[in-house]
C-alpha cells in the first residue's frame, strides 16, 4: 500500500509541466527566477510562469510616468525613459519575486519587489537612479523608507526626472 502511493506521487510529480523558471539556493532558502517576458511601462512588466500570458508583474513601491496613451492616463513626462530604462535592465534575464502583504492590485497584477540574479534590488534601483518615483500604498511598505531615502538622494543629485534641465529641453 505505502509503495502504490509513493509511486503515485511519483508520477505526479513527474508529471508536472516544466516552466522556464529554475530554482537556486537563496539566503538559506529554495528560490525559484523566472524569465522576463517583455516590459509593458517602467514599472510594469510580464515574466514566464508556464502560463499562456505570463505573470503580469506591478512594481510595488514605486510609480513610473506613463509611457503611453491610454484610456485614463496619458503619456509622463520622462515616461518614455523609464520603460526604456526598465527594459535594459530587465531584457533577457531572469526574475525572483519578494511578496509584501497584498499579492494582487485592482487590476489582478502581481505584486512584488524584484530582484536580478546578481542580486540587484530592482524597484530601488529605478528610484535610486530616478526612472521612478515612491508610492506606498499601505499594507505594502516593508521598504518604504529605503525608497524614500533612494528619492531624496536621486532629486539631490538630479537624477532623472529629477534633472530639471532635461525638464526645460
Amino acid at each position: 500500500m505505502m509503495k502504490s502511493r509513493l509511486v503515485i506521487v511519483l508520477v505526479l510529480v513527474l508529471s508536472i509541466p516544466e516552466i522556464s523558471c529554475h530554482s537556486v539556493r537563496y539566503k538559506g532558502s529554495m528560490t525559484s527566477f523566472m524569465d522576463v517576458i517583455r516590459v509593458v511601462d517602467g514599472d510594469t512588466f510580464y515574466a514566464d510562469d508556464g502560463s499562456e500570458k505570463g505573470l503580469n508583474i506591478r512594481l510595488i513601491g514605486v510609480d513610473a510616468p506613463e509611457s503611453r496613451n491610454t484610456g485614463r492616463k496619458t503619456i509622463g513626462y520622462y515616461g518614455q525613459q523609464s520603460k526604456e530604462y526598465l527594459t535594459k535592465l530587465l531584457e533577457n534575464k531572469k526574475v525572483r519575486l519578494e511578496y509584501d502583504v497584498g499579492r494582487k492590485d485592482q487590476y489582478n497584477r502581481t505584486l512584488a519587489y524584484v530582484y536580478l540574479q546578481d542580486g540587484t534590488f530592482v524597484n530601488a534601483e529605478l528610484v535610486r537612479k530616478g526612472y521612478a518615483m515612491v508610492m506606498t500604498i499601505p499594507p505594502n511598505v516593508k521598504y518604504a523608507e529605503k525608497f524614500v531615502k533612494l528619492q531624496r538622494r536621486a532629486r539631490r543629485n538630479n537624477r532623472g526626472l529629477w534633472n530639471e534641465k532635461q525638464a526645460e529641453n
